[in-house]
């Protein structure tokens, strides 16, 4: 009988001390504070053993939010997040499809992890281009249309996804098959701290959130600093912006990431008045009559010369901005493959771009500072 009972004591403290672990494990989950300050497109909330990533626009007008759990080793989920994809951290291996995503590896020291890229020949990076070239990472097409072989053979711990709309079939048969997809919005971000900060986003993912933070807050401090030595400025140089593609003029729109650039450096952008985080598309003729005096022209990366400019358009030469020389381009910086390294590079280093234009508009402000991305074309 004795017997009897100490099995049956036996089973019941085996049923109770189960039944407090899925108890535990039902427990609601105590509030944490968001970790990031200035992006507008995500959040991190920090708990004991896993991480709570919420994307909320990755894309203009997004309506819905996704929740992502990263997961350390040993750590617990409780059920109520069960239902959102669950990505064990820190990854040892990764496949991200923007060059924006690619300084922010770089910069934690994790570029080895990358295994899957679209379009290569777009990566200027000198470090990833090495692994290119030893075969290290593998072209997967078209953002759209990834090729969903090669990355089902490489088997990424996570995919970094972006999309411009709520349309994208091949990461949605990627999750299908098992594989971890994650949204990134660093470009629908509306200013140019918001953009940088999503190095964090990363930094959540490989551990290194202290990192993370601690490099973020260096180009912070950096880009504040130079908005300071601006501070008294009086005068506000007119801006044009952009340039001609298929007959239509391309600048960016008066509440972009570009445009609160030349505004915190002490410009007169002649479209600031505009709002929108895009491009405006406009004839040559409505750019001409508003910008033919502008002081000076900041163009995209379409040219390196004033000879280019004028062959591909002769109406150029008709600016101010031209005549006296002005015009200046980001074009000159390119990778071993043709890839602009500003386009790569700009959005995680706004502290590198706000000084460049600083030097442009207010040139005895910085006297000995040399322009990384901007030179003035010849």
């Amino acid at each position: 009988m004795k017997t009897f009972f100490k099995v049956l004591l036996s089973a019941f403290v085996c049923l109770l001390l189960m039944g407090c672990k899925n108890e535990t494990n039902s427990l609601p989950i105590v509030s944490a504070e968001n970790t990031i300050q200035y992006a507008k497109g995500f959040s991190i909330q920090n708990y004991d053993g896993y991480s709570v990533v919420t994307v909320q626009n990755p894309w203009p007008k997004a309506n819905k939010t996704y929740k992502y759990i990263l997961k350390e080793k040993n750590g617990i989920v409780p059920d109520s997040l069960q239902q959102n994809p669950i990505i064990a951290v820190p990854v040892k291996n990764i496949v991200v499809t923007s060059t924006t995503h690619i300084p922010s590896l770089e910069m934690l020291e994790e570029e080895n992890t990358l295994v899957g890229f679209p379009h290569l020949d777009y990566i200027s990076s000198e470090k990833v281009r090495a692994r290119i070239e030893t075969g290290k990472v593998k072209e997967l097409g078209n953002n759209k249309d990834l090729n969903t072989e090669v990355v089902l053979n490489l088997q990424p711990d996570v995919i970094i996804g972006y999309g411009i709309d709520n349309n994208n079939p091949t990461l949605d048969n990627l999750q299908k098959s098992g594989l971890k997809v994650m949204l990134n919005g660093d470009w629908n971000e509306e200013t140019p701290l918001g953009k940088a900060e999503w190095i964090k986003f990363f930094g959540a993912l490989y551990g290194k959130q202290k990192e993370a933070t601690e490099l973020f807050s260096k180009i912070e401090q950096d880009y504040l600093n130079t908005i300071k030595i601006v501070k008294n400025v009086t005068s506000s140089p007119t801006i044009l912006a952009g340039d001609m593609f298929e007959d239509r003029w391309y600048l960016p729109k008066g509440t972009s990431w570009g445009s609160l650039l030349l505004k915190e450096a002490k410009g007169n952008y002649l479209w600031q008045e505009t709002s929108g985080t895009g491009s405006l598309s406009l004839s040559f003729e409505t750019v001409f009559e508003k910008a033919k005096n502008a002081n000076i022209w900041i163009t995209s990366g379409q040219f390196s010369t004033l000879k280019e400019m004028t062959d591909a358009n002769p109406h150029y030469a008709q600016f101010a901005a031209f005549k006296n020389k002005n015009v200046y381009s980001f074009s000159g910086k390119k990778g071993k493959t043709g890839g602009i390294l500003y386009y790569e590079l700009a959005p995680n280093r706004p502290d590198i771009v706000l000084k460049d234009i600083v030097k442009i508009l207010h040139p005895e402000l910085l006297p000995s500072y040399q322009p990384f991305f901007f030179e003035k074309l010849k």
